[in-house]
């Protein structure tokens, strides 16, 4: 019941229009968060894996190049899903109507295998963050998708296996919906968190009935409006706002 309240407290504190299509830091329960929110009524959300000769992007800065020949350009960005060592997704992806892998409902090692995990689906003015076996069920018309694990928060829960002591720490990134697909918020920690304290961040301090996990330790953001573009290896899918160039 008293959890009940507080998720009922924090949606309506929550900003009723917190700022669209921006990142902002964000500090909850003694640990940083980079926190972008998008509009999902008025985005232009997608993912990015396979560039228009097959190969892959890798980088932000390659998307921004194919964005550029038509006078576009990556507003935000951060690294969507587990991936293989070839970057090959780990589980389902969906990349402008076109499947690259199949939906994984099976348990399986690690992470991704850590039951129930999910599947964000970018729909025309919505995005949604469903738990695999509802996806399968469901079978929404996806435009963009990718299935990563595990689930963070499920239907205002939070992962039955996640420990509240636990001490496996690492700098994570995810993304979580509201119930009515309009508002989406990508988040990655500045600081190392539990899955604990991840998933409690998406379900007390955003109000986001369900969020899904992308990775750890190479969680990467790309976001120029706070300086903030993160080097490193090559990633596998990535997920970004698109806007205008100037």
């Amino acid at each position: 019941m008293k959890r009940a309240a507080a998720f009922l407290l924090a949606l309506l504190l929550a900003p009723a229009a917190a700022a669209a299509q921006e990142c902002r830091d964000l500090d909850h329960a003694g640990n940083g968060y980079t926190v972008c929110d998008i509009d999902m009524t008025r985005a232009d959300l997608r993912l990015f894996l396979h560039d228009e000769t097959g190969g892959l992007y890798g980088h932000f800065s390659s998307v921004n190049a194919a964005l550029a020949k038509s006078g576009k350009r990556l507003a935000f960005a951060m690294n969507a899903g587990m991936y293989h060592d070839d970057r090959a997704p780990v589980g389902h992806y969906l990349e402008n109507g076109t499947e690259a892998m199949r939906v994984v409902t099976n348990a399986g090692p690690g992470n991704f295998g850590l039951l129930p995990n999910g599947v964000f689906c970018i729909r025309d003015d919505r995005a949604d963050v469903f738990e695999t076996l509802a996806f399968v069920e469901a079978q929404p018309a996806c435009t963009y998708a990718t299935q990563s694990g595990p689930m963070l928060v499920i239907d205002g829960d939070l992962h039955p296996r996640f420990l509240v002591d636990s001490t496996s720490r690492y700098i994570r990134n995810g993304v979580g919906t509201s119930a009515d697909g309009s508002r989406a918020v990508l988040v990655i920690s500045r600081n190392a968190v539990t899955f604990h304290e991840f998933g409690s961040l998406f379900r007390d301090a955003l109000a986001l009935p369900n969020a899904l996990y992308f990775d750890g330790n190479i969680s990467r953001l790309y976001a120029p409006s706070i300086s903030r573009n993160d080097l490193g290896f090559r990633l596998g899918p990535i997920v970004g706002l698109v806007e205008d160039a100037e």
